[in-house]
């Protein structure tokens, strides 16, 4: 076994930016993406202003503008990807810090809230036709997040689905959030997953999403109510997490793995130890103490196993920045189920300091659970080329001796 740690990223970020997804846009859509682009900017410089701290990201991105352009660039990237040690990286479009979020509403999250679900799919598939171009100089290291806007239209998804495969392209990121649409529980979506489970195409939801205008006020980010919304802030970081484990609790009661037992589902950048063990516990009860609920009427025959069993056969969690109390609840969360990620390029993920993280979050953890998490899980989670990312590893990995 190598001294070189094979590393893989499940939380790493990618977009152009705004204007420049034009060439891939429909023309048809040209005009239209010519209106929305600074529309959306200005959009977007609200957002950060008044959901982020706009001084405190600056100051954060004064030193490394350059680096950051591989958030868009190759050649930049893969330099990132060897000062972090990173021999694989999971792909998701980007957002606000980098304002190189796909257009017309197509970025991380995909939210349906007041979109016009034309122009959003023609936004996502923009960023897909792009991300496959991407993840096509080296497709052994880079895994890419196709955008999905499912909500909308079961079939289109499933073609789409299609194509993503025919292109190099084997994930998908759904809505997190459904608000008036059917949630994931009913059946209409089942060809969707049976696409996915077929092709072996594996489902992602990020955090992030979550119903803004309750906590920032319905004109947010045109509207600033923070004067009169106190607190919103701490309201949304409390029950962010929430919201992103919010599809997998309809879809394990639904019966979509049961239906389903080879789909694949990964939950990413969900505060694993302060959710997963509560959540589980929660959904366990009531499918043995279902006596409890009788006059509830049958709620569980339909399923074989337990909610716990569903979740560690068919769930990944992407474990972004993991902190070592979480490393240390491992066995509860599921020591083959969590899987780091730098979250790069965001001020919250550990680049450009992915080193330093290293040897203070995993110093003195058994050295297989931390080869497991590192990347091991996620070679096997994602089914990716393990003599190749090792040979990868073998010059820019970093050394097991962070263990010691």
């Amino acid at each position: 076994m190598s001294d070189k740690l094979l590393v893989v990223s499940t939380d790493c970020h990618a977009g152009l930016p705004i204007a420049d997804y034009k060439p891939y846009v429909e023309s048809k859509y040209h005009e239209m993406l010519d209106m929305a682009v600074p529309i959306t900017v200005d959009m977007l410089e609200k957002s950060e202003s008044m959901f982020l701290i706009k001084e405190i990201n600056d100051a954060w991105r004064a030193p490394i503008q350059q680096e950051l352009t591989g958030a868009w660039d190759y050649d930049e990237r893969v330099r990132m990807l060897a000062t972090d040690g990173i021999a694989c990286e999971v792909i998701f479009p980007d957002g606000i810090t980098e304002k190189n979020t796909p257009p017309f509403g197509a970025g991380l999250g995909l939210s349906p809230r007041d979109m016009v679900p034309e122009l959003q799919w023609a936004g996502a598939m923009a960023h897909n036709r792009w991300l496959a171009e991407l993840c096509a100089n080296d497709p052994a290291r880079h895994l890419g997040v196709a955008s999905i806007p499912l909500l909308w239209d079961v079939g289109q998804a499933v073609e789409a689905v299609r194509w993503c495969v025919d292109n190099g392209l084997r994930a998908v990121m759904i809505p997190t959030l459904w608000g008036e649409h059917d949630a994931y529980h009913h059946v209409k979506y089942d060809p969707f997953w049976e696409v996915c489970q077929d092709l072996g195409v594996i489902v992602h939801f990020h955090s992030g999403p979550a119903p803004h205008p309750e906590y920032f006020g319905k004109g947010f980010p045109v509207e600033d109510q923070r004067s009169e919304l106190p607190g919103a802030m701490g309201i949304y970081v409390s029950e962010v997490m929430w919201w992103l484990y919010r599809p997998l609790t309809f879809m394990i009661w639904g019966g979509v793995f049961e239906r389903f037992p080879r789909l694949k589902v990964m939950i990413v950048e969900g505060g694993t130890m302060f959710m997963l063990p509560s959540w589980l516990r929660l959904m366990d009860f009531q499918y043995h103490e279902g006596e409890i609920s009788a006059k509830l009427g049958d709620f569980k025959s339909h399923l074989s196993m337990s909610p716990s069993e569903y979740y560690q056969r068919n769930v990944g969690i992407g474990a972004s920045c993991v902190r070592r109390a979480d490393l240390d609840e491992r066995d509860t969360i599921g020591a083959d189920q969590i899987m780091w990620g730098s979250d790069f390029p965001h001020p919250e993920g550990t680049w450009p300091n992915t080193q330093a993280y290293y040897r203070e979050t995993f110093s003195g953890l058994p050295e297989d659970a931390g080869r497991k998490i590192l990347g091991d899980n996620a070679v096997a989670f994602y089914g990716l080329d393990r003599e190749r990312l090792q040979q990868v590893a073998d010059e820019i990995g970093p050394d097991k001796s962070i263990f010691n």
